[in-house]
């Protein structure tokens, strides 16, 4: 059926179009742009990584930082059979044991679905995945979005709720302990969705976690009011508490108010009986460290989602430490906003594996994934239209190194491709006028496939992009290989000996002359 909803969607929406934000039916103004990191923030990527762009003539083989798995080091209990992944996951319960906690940045403009219409027709469909939509309100950029959650087929009763359901379920199993949800309004359509996802969160999991995370860049509040709406949330059982009793309140961009105004929005709290645990995450968060010292316990950075700007990360995490405090570290997949005309390079899953490793050897204690489903940045590790489960299957890898201390094993042979559906420089065609630049400090633009191999044992990987031939020998454990992006699609398959152990096609073709300009990478898995 699922299969069906897809087609119907292309069908919909025609061949090669981009797709485009969204509040619901409710007019809320996106969040504000990420900045990039200071500028005195070393930027050279320390982790040995595929180059970019791979010399044509030769294609070197470069593989991630991380070892390939000891099987000897890897507890045999207390894993559970995934068949869509390279390896089994360990039980719920054993990561939950973990004290390395991991979180998805929940965004609430953006559920399964608005409208609970079939997909081909639905709100996304017409409004959000198209230049002409909402009377064209988005057509200088081409549409608002250019993914869109997967798809669900309408249903009765609350929907909403279950379609929450649905998507606590898919974070939980995934090995994802809770969602730091986003508080963009005191009222209204997003602030009802909060309330709905900590209901969803109790009837399907009650030991998954919601932290509270009032948005600083668009709420304009007093301490006081603040603290009271917080105190009503608060009151659901799935609002996250340290092991003392603290609520967990975790403000993005806390430094939009000073430790004043939140020690009086703590001191409000207690008036309610409420201890406090505050998580503050801040765009700069060199410059607020010290002050905010003294009200908080855990610190985070919204971070950025270039693989070229990530040697920060180790003194961010020393700094938090040093001041007694435990540090959440974001791990991103990418960021592309087409109303914003901004978009930084993440290099396939360069950026991806980048921050998962620096959280696993730099010494994060928490990790918060940004985001979980923040279409209007392209930010989404949700499972979605053009990636199908492909970053959250590979995010569960390292979550499992993050949560156990030990890198799984691989039983499965898997085979990820990632890459980009038009050229970096392809958009000189384009009817809309605002067009997507690199972020000032990101990365370098890139042209590339990549092939993501996690390998029981070695093997021949045979690839053509588009009508160009590719073959190479792979190692067992996870391996990448960079190869120039053509016109077409992208095929692929792992042989042992004469046996045939994977394949995956890409389903979007990569073209030359296009209609809205997408400079997201989208992804594909060979089990999925």
């Amino acid at each position: 059926m699922i299969g069906a909803l897809l087609g119907l969607l292309l069908i919909c929406l025609g061949a090669g179009a981009g797709v485009g934000l969204a509040g619901g039916r409710e007019a809320t103004a996106p969040r504000a742009a990420r900045p990039s990191p200071a500028a005195t923030e070393p930027t050279p990527d320390r982790e040995t990584l595929p180059s970019p762009v791979p010399p044509p003539s030769a294609e070197p083989s470069r593989g991630p930082t991380e070892p390939a798995p000891d099987p000897e080091l890897t507890p045999a209990p207390s894993r559970r059979p995934s068949p869509a992944l390279p390896f089994d996951l360990p039980a719920t319960e054993v990561l939950r044991g973990s004290p390395h906690l991991v979180f998805a940045h929940y965004f609430p403009p953006y559920p399964l679905s608005l409208d609970n219409e079939p997909a081909a027709r639905d709100y996304y469909a017409r409004n959000y995945l198209t230049p002409h939509g909402e009377k064209g309100k988005h057509s200088a950029y081409g549409g608002l979005l250019r993914d869109r959650p997967l798809p669900v087929q309408p249903s009765g009763g609350d929907w909403q709720l279950g379609n929450l359901e649905r998507e606590v379920r898919t974070a939980r199993d995934a090995g994802i302990d809770g969602f730091t949800v986003d508080i963009l309004s005191l009222s209204g359509t997003n602030r009802e969705r909060v309330e709905l996802l900590l209901r969803a969160a109790q009837r399907v999991d009650p030991g998954f976690r919601i932290v509270l995370m009032p948005d600083m860049a668009s709420l304009d509040t007093d301490p006081r009011t603040l603290a009271d709406q917080l105190a009503v949330l608060a009151a659901s059982p799935s609002a996250y508490r340290l092991a003392d009793g603290r609520l967990v309140v975790s403000p993005f961009k806390a430094e939009a108010q000073d430790p004043a105004w939140w020690s009086q929005v703590i001191a409000r709290l207690g008036e309610h009986g409420i201890g406090t645990a505050l998580v503050p995450v801040f765009l700069d968060f060199r410059a607020n460290a010290e002050r905010f010292a003294p009200i908080s316990e855990v610190f985070s950075s919204w971070g950025n989602r270039s693989h070229t700007q990530q040697d920060g990360v180790p003194e961010d995490i020393r700094l938090a430490h040093s001041l007694g405090k435990k540090w959440m570290q974001a791990v991103s997949v990418q960021d592309a906003r087409p109303n914003q005309g901004v978009y930084d390079e993440a290099g396939n899953t360069t950026t991806l594996r980048s921050t998962w490793n620096h959280a696993i050897s730099d010494g994060a204690d928490w990790v918060q994934l940004t985001t979980w489903n923040d279409y209007s940045e392209g930010s989404q590790f949700a499972p979605s239209l053009h990636n199908g489960h492909t970053y959250l299957d590979i995010s569960s890898y390292y979550l499992t190194r993050f949560k156990t201390g030990t890198w799984p094993r691989i039983v499965r042979d898997t085979l990820y491709v990632t890459s980009r559906v038009q050229f970096t420089s392809a958009a000189g065609s384009v009817p809309h006028r605002l067009l997507m630049r690199p972020r000032p400090g990101t990365a370098p633009a890139s042209d590339q496939v990549e092939l993501l191999t996690f390998l029981t044992a070695p093997a021949t990987v045979s690839a053509r992009v588009g009508t160009v031939p590719h073959v190479y020998a792979a190692p067992a454990g996870p391996y990448v290989r960079a190869l120039p992006l053509g016109p077409g699609r992208t095929e692929a398959v792992v042989r042992r000996g004469a046996d045939t152990v994977s394949t995956v096609s890409t389903r979007y073709p990569v073209r030359s002359t296009i209609g809205v300009q997408d400079l997201q990478y989208y992804g594909v898995s060979s089990r999925r």
